[in-house]
């Protein structure tokens, strides 16, 4: 079968690594050039890897472009597989391969299409999530469902341990989804629009912590935006300083002190004052300034 892969991420390159092990070894890879990798902060260059098992590799920034169209008409693809990559597929891009186009999603659709699915998926408390192949349409991840895998969410995941988890699942799907279409046995399960929920996009600097949020809250936003993502961060002055890894500290009551201020240094880092009088107790972190912890001082937004 004649595979055409899109992608430009992490989850793309795990894909397309897992394509060329069962022998699948996709005719063509679109991708992104690096000089585009701000576009996603888990962007990784595959050519090179494309190019060792003799895919022809394409470079865009648009996927709909006559020269991205043209580059796929010529491999004649029989399935296209879109993992990774941020623009909707028009028509003329998602029909030329003869089998129809499919893309990746990380949740259980119809719930959560959009933008920065696993960052909400942390946020929103979500107990069970899915991984999606689906077939791509007119929509935004509205299309048939090809094959779906869901899972429960830890109740201390990150966006590290969700991303790895999701990405670990493509790489077994799209093998199964080459399978399927091969022997004429692939679904397309109608999505139940009347279950759709859609996540708005976010920035990194949607990541700012509001120190007046409870702890739990605060500790929530640390493990939804970190790695891959930009992560959670705060301000003393002019100096930012992200914040990769905390805990709720237990006793809180015997900090007195204003929201957001530095209460205590600790053996690892240090310890904030959040609303409802709880901390969270800072364990991993980093400063533009590349300073010591922060004094007893407030943090919040520059000033």
């Amino acid at each position: 079968m004649r595979i055409a892969l899109v992608g430009a991420v992490e989850a793309s390159n795990i894909a397309l690594k897992a394509l060329i092990e069962a022998g699948h070894a996709p005719t063509l890879v679109v991708t992104l050039p690096a000089d585009a990798s701000a576009r996603h902060s888990d962007f990784v260059d595959f050519g090179e890897q494309a190019r060792a098992a003799e895919s022809l590799v394409h470079y865009t920034t648009d996927i709909n472009a006559p020269d991205t169209i043209e580059a796929l008409k010529l491999t004649r693809p029989d399935l296209t597989l879109v993992l990774g990559w941020s623009q909707v597929c028009r028509k003329p891009f998602r029909d030329i391969a003869r089998h129809g186009t499919v893309g990746f999603h990380p949740a259980a659709l119809p719930r959560f299409r959009g933008r920065a699915v696993i960052p909400w998926t942390i946020l929103r408390s979500e107990r069970v999530t899915g991984s999606t192949l689906f077939w791509l349409d007119d929509g935004v991840d509205s299309g048939p469902i090809l094959i779906q895998r869901l899972f429960p969410v830890s109740a201390d995941e990150t966006a590290r341990s969700l991303y790895d988890k999701h990405a670990r699942n493509l790489a077994a799907m799209v093998v199964e989804a080459i399978a399927l279409v091969e022997s004429g046995r692939a679904p397309r399960i109608m999505q139940d629009d009347r279950q759709a929920s859609y996540c708005a996009k976010r920035t990194p600097e949607d990541g700012l912590i509001d120190w007046n949020a409870s702890a739990e809250a605060v500790q929530r936003l640390i493990r939804a935006v970190g790695d891959p993502y930009p992560g959670a961060y705060t301000w003393y002055r002019d100096d930012k300083i992200h914040i990769y890894h905390a805990r709720r500290l237990e006793n809180s009551d015997r900090f007195v002190g204003l929201v957001g201020q530095v209460q205590a240094h600790t053996e690892r880092a240090f310890i904030v004052l959040c609303g409802g009088n709880e901390c969270i107790e800072v364990l991993e972190w980093a400063s533009s300034s590349g300073k010591r912890p922060p004094a007893h001082c407030k943090l919040g937004n520059m000033q």
